[in-house]
């Protein structure tokens, strides 16, 4: 029988900034007895209590010291021993973070666990910068890519679809192959001209926005983490005025 007790809780930190982790999010790492983390999260472990055991499992562009199959097998051991186990993602749980997955093992384990959302990097990064990914009447959708996966490897009829679609393009994990995704993109249609926005760190102390044209963007050196507009919202920048001193 399935035991309504959870004990897992898959948790969205959010795009970075601690304050932005919801609510209930932060409850449970106050109170967690495990806390399993990702590189991207590791500024939201600060919210853990005192005598948490901090599990590091972050990966790096090109490095997974901790491979999947593990940190599944870490989650069911410890859910299966702890009362409050928080697997900390970066942004949201089931958006290009492999939530599905470890929810499976999960699933297939017999441990109880639960989704809390957190707010993604796809609309956190944009908004940070000043840039709406929608606009009434003018841009009615957006998508959302991931930027892992060798371009090259993707058919060219998707970027072809992509490229008429019309909408707001934002991929996420694409800092290494933003060059082939830029060409790939041009090649399906995308005017050379069309405005990019190129966010790292979003909503951290650390946040730099970059802005170019789609010709440039495989010239525009960003370091990964890093979140790509690609559309014509991304000529808007709906900041405020920088304060007088």
């Amino acid at each position: 029988m399935w035991d309504a007790r959870v004990t897992v809780y898959l948790v969205g930190a959010g795009p970075g900034d601690p304050e932005l982790i919801t609510l209930r999010g932060a409850r449970l790492l106050a109170t967690a007895d495990v806390v399993v983390f990702d590189r991207l999260a590791a500024g939201v472990v600060t919210l853990a209590g005192a005598g948490a055991q901090l599990v590091d499992v972050g990966k790096a562009p090109g490095a997974a010291p901790v491979p999947q199959s593990e940190i599944n097998r870490l989650l069911v051991e410890h859910g299966r021993r702890h009362n409050t186990v928080v697997r900390l993602k970066g942004g949201d749980p089931f958006v290009f973070a492999r939530g599905a997955e470890e929810a499976e093992a999960l699933l297939d384990a017999g441990v109880p666990f639960e989704i809390v959302p957190g707010v993604s990097s796809a609309l956190a990064a944009p908004a940070a910068a000043g840039v709406p990914l929608t606009l009434r009447d003018q841009v009615r959708s957006f998508t959302v890519l991931t930027g892992h996966e060798d371009p090259d490897l993707v058919p060219r009829q998707t970027w072809e679809s992509l490229a008429r679609l019309g909408g707001t393009l934002v991929v996420l994990m694409g800092a290494a192959r933003m060059g082939a995704t830029a060409r790939c993109l041009l090649d399906a249609g995308l005017p050379p001209d069309t405005p990019v926005v190129a966010i790292r760190a979003a909503t951290t102390p650390e946040q730099q926005v970059v802005r170019c044209r789609l010709a440039d963007l495989g010239t525009v050196g960003v370091a990964s983490p890093a979140t790509f507009v690609i559309g014509e919202v991304a000529a808007l920048r709906l900041e405020p005025p920088p304060a007088e001193r």
